[in-house]
């Protein structure tokens, strides 16, 4: 009798399974450095300098207490490849703006940046904003003066505090894009 050969199956790259919940926390003794838990990881972070508040307020530098979900990643498409995420993914133009007036009807939402300048610039020339994870803080409903702008994204060198953000190295952000997903909760406080 002759012998078939047995066929094996290819290898694929698969998406691992989305974390979740994803948890922040602050570090002990730092109002703004705190610990991200997904997957069994515990990640370093930078938070606001206003540390984590259950009332969050816009310019407070306070990053929001509360159970989000991310709703897409905003990617630089000339500082790297396009990430491995089950997110939404845009990239960021020149002309993309977030909405940071609580007397805008665009309040914490995009914009398009106008000649005028308004609106945080997304496309900056540091580094913070090549990777931003969209989250839904203060959206539904949008409340004009609870904070806008509330992302998840990339650490300064010194992990300085953010605005009100949660920061984290890239090699880190990359990780985590790879394991959220559209039904990942975000657990802050």
């Amino acid at each position: 009798m002759k012998k078939q050969a047995r066929s094996t199956p290819s290898k694929q790259w698969t998406q691992p399974a989305a974390v979740p919940l994803v948890r922040v926390r602050r570090a002990a003794g730092a109002v703004s450095r705190g610990w991200l838990i997904a997957g069994g990881r515990v990640i370093p972070v930078a938070l606001g300098r206003g540390g984590i508040l259950a009332n969050k307020r816009e310019g407070d530098g306070g990053t929001p207490r509360g159970m989000f979900r991310p709703l897409r990643l905003w990617w630089r498409a000339d500082r790297g490849p396009r990430p491995r995420t089950a997110l939404p993914i845009r990239a960021i133009t020149a002309g993309d703006a977030w909405c940071e007036d609580p007397a805008s009807r665009h309040y914490n939402r995009p914009i398009r940046r106008s000649t005028a300048g308004e609106g945080d610039r997304l496309m900056r020339d540091d580094h913070l904003y090549d990777l931003i994870i969209e989250i839904d803080h203060n959206t539904r409903p949008r409340i004009a003066g609870r904070g806008s702008a509330v992302f998840l994204h990339l650490a300064r060198d010194n992990f300085g505090p953010t605005a009100g953000c949660v920061a984290m190295t890239r090699p880190n952000l990359m990780r985590l894009l790879a394991r959220l997903g559209p039904r990942t909760r975000i657990a802050i406080g």
